[in-house]
């Protein structure tokens, strides 16, 4: 059976699994993220294939990166959390691994792992959101992953959804993910917690005291139990979400939205609302098509899963 590797480089850490191609994971493994150093980086994606190629015959290598990544699947046009600008990165890594190998962003090898093997695998058309510290995306269409003329499409988080509003990351202002994401998430909570209000005990009480260690599992943890205010949080997020995907689809139509990332492990407490935001902010009220928005299967083995299948094929 053909064996492929798929590698998920973050800023904190680099995951690393050796795949069928089933979808299933045969072997993981996970090494220190060396983000501020490029040469480093390189050599411990070597390292981590060469050591996984002991125990299994492996023929190809995806890996997925946060960023930028051009339409030839070799190049890394710009990764904000690694030292990656404008890299030819599949030449080099070619020349340590001795094996073909194809860049992906990390949203994309997601989405299509969750397509070819988790919750869109019934799909012809699905779109992928990522919910985390950021907001990503990924879009396949007629059965094939849609990355664009230069190979940066569906970067969902930086749809502008408020003209003048919060700065984000990527320089420009109103961001999707300045209001729909897990940091946009904890920095509401922190705020009203360090007014003072009433409304954040529950959380403070959670956080020793401390409202600066309120974070997205506490708050998502507190919901699960009822905590008034930190449903109200993630309904209010999710309202952001699902009239970004109401605008989404009015221009891709997709069969499906599967919500990954760490704020999907709030389940139904943040999807029901989203649902209902999404409904409520479709165009043509009644007579639009109502896509279906289901919770991803796969969790964080996604990215690997989808870039190993993605280098296989």
């Amino acid at each position: 059976m053909s064996l492929s590797c798929g590698i998920d480089v973050g800023g904190t850490k680099i995951a690393g699994a050796v795949v069928d191609a089933k979808g299933v994971i045969l072997e993981e493994s996970r090494v220190e993220s060396p983000a501020t150093d490029r040469e480093a980086i390189e050599q411990a994606i070597a390292s981590l294939v060469a050591d996984l190629r002991t125990r299994h015959e492996v023929t190809c290598v995806g890996i997925g990166f946060a960023g930028y990544v051009d339409a030839g699947r070799a190049r890394v046009l710009f990764a904000p959390n690694l030292a990656m600008r404008n890299l030819d990165l599949k030449s080099e890594l070619e020349e340590h691994i001795e094996l073909p190998v194809i860049i992906e962003n990390d949203a994309n090898a997601a989405a299509w792992g969750e397509f070819a093997f988790g919750a869109g695998e019934d799909l012809d058309d699905q779109l992928m959101v990522t919910v985390g510290t950021g907001v990503g995306g990924g879009l396949v269409l007629n059965g094939e992953l849609y990355r664009g003329a230069y190979g940066v499409a569906a970067e969902i988080g930086h749809l502008r959804v408020v003209p003048d509003g919060h700065l984000c990351g990527c320089g420009k202002r109103g961001c999707l993910e300045q209001y729909g994401s897990g940091s946009a998430l904890v920095r509401d909570a922190r705020t009203v917690a360090e007014g003072g209000s009433e409304l954040a005990a529950g959380l403070l009480r959670r956080a020793g005291g401390d409202a600066g260690a309120i974070n997205g599992p506490l708050i998502t943890e507190a919901a699960q139990d009822g905590d008034a205010f930190a449903i109200d949080l993630l309904a209010s997020l999710a309202q952001w979400l699902g009239g970004g995907i109401a605008s989404l689809a009015a221009v891709l139509d997709p069969a499906a939205v599967v919500i990954g990332g760490g704020v999907s492990e709030a389940g139904d407490l943040l999807l029901d609302p989203m649902r209902a935001a999404f409904e409520s902010h479709l165009s043509g009220a009644g007579y639009h098509p109502v896509a279906e928005i289901r919770l991803a299967t796969l969790g964080n083995k996604a990215g690997v899963i989808g870039a190993a299948d993605l280098a296989r094929r």
